[in-house]
């Protein structure tokens, strides 16, 4: 029998936040995958589940071991928290698929469900600061080579993008924050609003708006993800807010 791969992107963690579609497939797979923190948080859709748990930086051995799962004829199910193509095991799996010479019509079935990014789920709760341009920069250097991120840092800066910074800091990676802020501040105001948000949607959920200036006061970890406004955001009643521009072409306070 042809096994089927389903890479899951769950959202921030919240069930009422999952899709439909990542709920009936958790469900229905016979082989779920994941890190350990991730399967935690899809405890409630498991019912009887073969279930392997790995730590956080052996997704190679996920991915591999969801192939071969898959090749034997299982259904199975990668979990990835907010969009499994963004930052998350898609791509991995996708990689280890073409290491063996995977084709579409004769290999196993391989679908990519979508969730909700860390982007957008931030973003909800801080207000609305991506509602112009937007980028997210990963500022892990595990896999990417540093002079690269910061050159994209700088970039996005420049272009006058909101910036999303995802992986901002963790216990050993420290300074990468530091030099980030310090490009920024070449490009914008230190009132620029930032906000900062750890567990979007999840238990431990912690909301912050301050400014490029004050950021690093701040809580800032593996489990944060940091908004950076542009020129135009604006903070209006604790809430960030980047007008797309419909104040130049309409009345926006006339019917």
């Amino acid at each position: 029998m042809k096994g089927k791969l389903s890479v899951i992107g769950f959202g921030p963690g919240s069930f009422e936040h999952m899709t439909q579609a990542a709920k009936e497939a958790i469900m229905e797979s016979e082989v779920i995958i994941g890190y350990n923190t991730y399967v935690d948080l899809i405890r409630g859709l498991l019912s009887g589940q073969h279930i392997v748990r790995t730590g956080m930086t052996e997704e190679v051995s996920r991915a591999q071991e969801a192939v071969r799962q898959a090749q034997a004829g299982r259904k199975v199910a990668v979990i990835s928290s907010g969009d499994a193509g963004v930052y998350g095991m898609a791509g991995l799996v996708y990689e280890v698929l073409m290491e063996q010479g995977w084709r579409r019509d004769t290999g196993v079935n391989v679908e990519v469900i979508p969730g909700i990014s860390a982007i957008n789920s931030t973003g909800s709760l801080l207000g609305a600061p991506i509602m112009h341009d937007a980028c997210t920069i990963s500022l892990s250097d595990h896999l990417t080579p540093w002079d690269l991120i910061i050159r994209r840092v700088e970039a996005a800066a420049a272009a006058d993008f909101v910036i999303a910074l995802y992986n901002p800091r963790s216990g050993r990676r420290t300074r990468q924050i530091v030099e980030t802020r310090s490009v920024l501040l070449r490009y914008r105001s230190p009132q620029t609003p930032v906000g900062i948000v750890k567990s979007a949607y999840r238990d431990r959920e912690e909301i912050a708006i301050t400014t490029l200036e004050r950021m690093l006061e701040h809580d800032i970890g593996m489990l944060t993800t940091v908004i950076i406004g542009n020129s135009a955001t604006v903070v209006y009643d604790g809430l960030m807010i980047t007008p797309r521009g419909y104040q130049r072409k309409y009345t926006l306070g006339a019917d």
